[in-house]
């Protein structure tokens, strides 16, 4: 269905309910100034899908059209999938969120770490923002070799004191954690125990049979070096330093048969909102129940208030998702409200109070370290439509 901008037609494919037509045309007009180059948005309300929209181009050149069925790198988006996979465990029993991390994985508790506790790694407070140096891509790209240097290194600050965003570490963290008490890695757990059931177009990594359909990223601008002038030993420059995944890994095979489960999960909005929707709708989605009400309650429960070691920024963290704040995010009204984002724009938003599950996916990265301006956009064009402010 086209959606007119100016004097020029933009056609905006899928479908979406009369109540979001503002979305539909906020993301037609982003894709007629080109701020956009491909993009797919999803809103789930109570398991009906209202929006389910793709448009544009699904490469820089502009030949090929963003299909129904595109993909693309998740980048910190693909933490949502990797937190769901823990409170997954968590409600099956296997996993405690107050227990000690080392009681699943014993060599953890080296350096002093004898006591962080699993909801302190699912709310970025456990002090390992990122690997101590020298570590390279090589060695991320070895999992044996990734889990046992956090295991062997000494928290960054006191453990629970304060949340510093685990960039890259977090799904190492995770994911060794579900390799721990399930037997399988977390991308076998994702996909057997979350997109098959939910059949969420969703994964970690990316199977090669994917790769023809995965719709590259472009950067404004890639992330390489350190700005001069940054103190070495304070958590963001350690972090980054320490967070080795740059703009250029990305879309190489190597990356894509990769597990990194906090960085290069690959999907839709389609299939995110269908994933999360689990949580909004307080664990029943598309017949399943994943969750029971209690362990999604739990996500709640806040662990850290205040300015992020590495964000910069203030940032209400519950278990495994950042909570909805105005001094976050101030076009989310306060409420039930858990997200995540990932480099460039992309937003996973789970509102329980109107049971809405809102996903944004892109190929050309915007500025800003929660959301572009983009994604702030569409956010604000939901709840406008919703009649609901913050």
């Amino acid at each position: 269905m086209p959606s007119t901008v100016g004097k020029a037609m933009v056609t905006v494919e899928g479908t979406s309910t009369a109540r979001f037509e503002p979305v539909r045309a906020a993301l037609a007009a982003h894709l007629e100034s080109g701020e956009e180059l491909g993009a797919s948005i999803a809103i789930d309300v109570d398991g009906v899908m209202e929006v389910d929209l793709w448009g544009g181009h699904a490469d820089a050149a502009q030949t090929l059209p963003w299909r129904q069925d595109t993909v693309v790198n998740l980048w910190s988006t693909t933490k949502t999938l990797s937190s769901l996979a823990a409170l997954v465990l968590v409600d099956r029993g296997a996993l405690d969120l107050h227990r000690p991390v080392a009681h699943y994985w014993p060599e953890f508790a080296a350096q002093g770490k004898q006591d962080i506790e699993v909801r302190h790694v699912l709310a970025h407070t456990s002090g390992l923002s990122g690997w101590q140096l020298p570590f390279t891509m090589d060695d991320l790209y070895d999992w044996p070799t990734a889990s046992a240097r956090l295991a062997a290194q000494a928290p960054w600050w006191e453990p629970g004191s304060a949340s510093g965003y685990h960039m890259q570490t977090q799904g190492q963290l995770v994911g060794e954690l579900v390799r721990r008490v399930s037997g399988r890695t977390l991308t076998e757990f994702v996909d057997t125990e979350i997109a098959k059931p939910l059949e969420a177009d969703v994964q970690i990594g990316a199977r090669e049979a994917d790769w023809s359909r995965i719709a590259p990223l472009v950067s404004p601008s890639q992330l390489s070096g350190v700005p001069a002038g940054l103190d070495p030993e304070a958590v963001f420059t350690r972090t980054l330093l320490g967070s080795p995944a740059r703009d250029e890994h990305v879309d190489t095979p190597q990356w894509r048969r990769a597990e990194l489960p906090a960085v290069n999960g690959h999907g839709n909005a389609r299939g995110m909102a269908r994933a999360l929707s689990v949580i909004s709708r307080r664990g029943d989605a598309n017949g399943l129940r994943l969750l029971s009400p209690d362990t999604v309650d739990k996500i709640f429960d806040v662990q850290a208030d205040g300015t992020d070691l590495f964000l910069g920024v203030p940032v209400r963290w519950g278990v495994g998702y950042a909570l909805a704040d105005p001094r976050t995010m101030p076009h989310m009204p306060t409420g039930t409200i858990c997200f995540w984002v990932g480099w460039g724009g992309s937003i996973v938003m789970m509102d329980l109070d109107r049971r809405i599950t809102f996903a944004y996916t892109m190929n050309r990265l915007g500025e800003g370290m929660l959301g572009s301006e983009r994604t702030h956009s569409y956010i604000r064009h939901v709840y406008e439509a919703l009649g609901a402010t913050s």
